[in-house]
């Protein structure tokens, strides 16, 4: 299964509208740039170019393939956040983002299960498995069972 969609195969919705049977778009919320009027009009150009949709310049993010959560507990402190994460995420970048929760979280060693987890490689690559789809097959609660990695406090002194 391929995850990428190319923005060229990118279309807005359609739907069969009920007072004229034909294709329209589907806008409930109503229209918007470059989305055609749901009836004929003379006053709608078509030649409009490449649709802002379409357009790389508005592009904002990719889309992650998976996102799951983590729970990351401080050893020292008994302290536990909880994050969502993306599948492509290294550990490194996990990092960079429960900063706000701990400045120090750099002087920490990152552990999984007892085994010191790779910063470079993301959760799937240092065997933080994500058991989701197991959890769905055997009908139990995805969010009874939240995978954790454990912060261990290094006394390295990088802050006086």
């Amino acid at each position: 299964m391929d995850l990428f969609v190319s923005r060229e195969n990118v279309k807005i919705k359609t739907h069969i509208d009920p007072h004229t049977g034909c294709l329209a778009p589907y806008t409930p919320q109503g229209r918007f740039l470059h989305v055609p009027p749901s009836f004929p009009s003379s006053d709608w150009d078509t030649d409009l170019g490449r649709p802002w949709w379409r357009d790389s310049t508005y592009e904002v993010g990719i889309l992650s393939s998976k996102t799951r959560f983590i729970r990351i507990i401080n050893t020292l402190t008994s302290q536990e956040q909880t994050l969502e994460v993306c599948s492509e995420e290294t550990i490194g970048e996990i990092l960079g983002r429960y900063l706000p929760y701990n400045a120090h979280a750099v002087s920490y060693t990152w552990k999984h299960c007892g085994t010191p987890v790779n910063m470079d490689l993301t959760l799937e690559e240092n065997g933080v498995q994500d058991e989701d789809k197991d959890m769905e097959e055997l009908r139990m609660d995805c969010d009874a069972f939240t995978a954790s990695l454990h912060l261990y406090f290094n006394d390295d002194l990088t802050e006086l």
